[in-house]
């Protein structure tokens, strides 16, 4: 039996093909979101890696801001329920979920049998999220995938405390015209975002194993930062980018079973 999980998000568009609800036979990333032609491209790289096809698929669900765009899609759940779920089939020790999208971030606080008990969500402002990391990234002249290496040469955190993305930006031109090294800046913009994330776990009342999702989560930049924020050790889910896709095709995989 194949199921299928659709996460069509603001920047990306992830696919997901289960076997059985346990075997991951395709996970696919494009990086454009919803509005785009990122979630055919998606659905066509998954087919063409697994030599699938929507008639092959037992059920379809659809998670993210597009998810109401999705014909074939059997259902539509929201990003929170399956990027729980995605998380707990990866990491079952899992209790709390700070996950960084492109443009929102949110903290999930799972119990143990990997059900929501308390979720924060920032989608208001793209300050402490994936965009905020490509204005900076700009305004740096350092490619997004080159980040984290400077980060681990700086020798001090330079801060960056606007809450506003276009404010936070006139700070970094402002450090960089005071010749300050990159490599602390850089720092400095992780800890920002860090300092985001971290607000948010903690109201959820943060619960070890803490694991990350989301594109951001690919930064070991950020991800040291908000370890260094909590004190705490931070795990990456495996494939973090496409974990809320799997927890759609594991949504799909149970509503298959209901209906047998």
């Amino acid at each position: 039996m194949y199921t299928m999980g659709i996460d069509i998000g603001s920047a990306s568009s992830k696919v997901v093909i289960l076997k059985d609800g346990n075997d991951i036979v395709a996970g696919e990333v494009i990086q454009f979101g919803t509005g785009s032609s990122g979630p055919q491209r998606a659905l066509e790289a998954a087919f063409e890696k697994s030599g699938l096809s929507f008639a092959d698929m037992t059920k379809v669900v659809a998670t993210g801001y597009g998810r109401f765009s999705v014909e074939q899609a059997d259902k539509q759940i929201s990003e929170i329920s399956c990027h729980a779920k995605g998380i707990h089939f990866m990491v079952p020790t899992a209790r709390t979920i700070i996950d960084i999208g492109g443009q929102d971030a949110k903290a999930i606080k799972l119990d143990k049998r990997g059900t929501v008990s308390q979720f924060f969500m920032n989608d208001k402002c793209a300050a402490g999220t994936g965009r905020f990391l490509e204005v900076m990234s700009r305004v740096l002249e350092v490619p997004l995938d080159q980040m984290a290496e400077y980060d681990s040469r700086a020798t001090e955190v330079v801060s960056v405390s606007s809450t506003c993305t276009v404010f936070a930006e006139s700070e970094v031109i402002s450090h960089l015209s005071n010749e300050i090294p990159k490599e602390n800046i850089i720092a400095g913009v992780h800890a920002s975002v860090a300092s985001k994330a971290c607000g948010l776990a903690y109201r959820t009342g943060l619960e070890e194993d803490i694991v990350m999702s989301g594109g951001v989560a690919q930064n070991a930049g950020v991800v040291r930062a908000i370890s260094r924020e909590l004190q705490k050790n931070v795990i990456v889910a495996p494939n973090p980018q496409i974990i809320g896709a799997l927890g759609a095709a594991l949504f799909a995989y149970d509503e298959a079973m209901k209906a047998q």
